[in-house]
């Protein structure tokens, strides 16, 4: 599998916002998060991240394809890098995308001291990062009746 991380730039915040508001589209609607969820976000919020000096963007590509986008957070003062957030757009799902775009994270960053969270009823994406090496750390924050987020780290 060829994924490829390509750095997003201001010209794309745009395509990255639509990408990610159609990605989370199903999540928001299945969970009606409409305060935290990546789907129910403006445009001016993905630029303000954008604009953090330690914040990057990459399109997670594949085949010459945009399947998806993660966003890594690196303070560079030895705090946790975090993935927050990473999505596979719904018609490449399935396919390896999303650990390919973690490995290839760690690969510009490195392997150890990483955090991110994810929706606990999403039993698809805890397995993923449990398999990708994260472990939850026991902290767990109670949304609404139908969801709760779980954080992971590793090393």
């Amino acid at each position: 599998m060829n994924i490829k991380l390509v750095e997003v730039t201001k010209e794309d915040i745009e395509t990255v916002w639509r990408m990610q508001i159609d990605a989370f589209s199903g999540l928001l609607e299945k969970y009606q998060d409409y305060d935290l969820s990546p789907g129910a976000e403006t445009k001016e919020k993905v630029i303000a991240r954008f604009e953090q000096p330690w914040t990057k963007y990459y399109f997670i590509t594949a085949e010459g394809k945009r399947v998806g986008v993660i966003r890594i957070v690196d303070r560079k003062d030895g705090s946790r890098k975090r993935i927050s957030p990473l999505w596979i757009m719904a018609e490449f799902r399935g396919k390896g995308y999303a650990q390919g775009a973690i490995l290839a994270a760690e690969e510009l960053y490195g392997p150890d001291n990483w955090s991110l969270d994810t929706i606990l009823q999403e039993k698809g994406n805890c397995y993923l990062y449990e398999k990708m090496g994260y472990h939850k750390t026991g902290k767990t924050e109670h949304i609404n009746d139908k969801m709760d987020i779980v954080f992971y780290e590793k090393n």
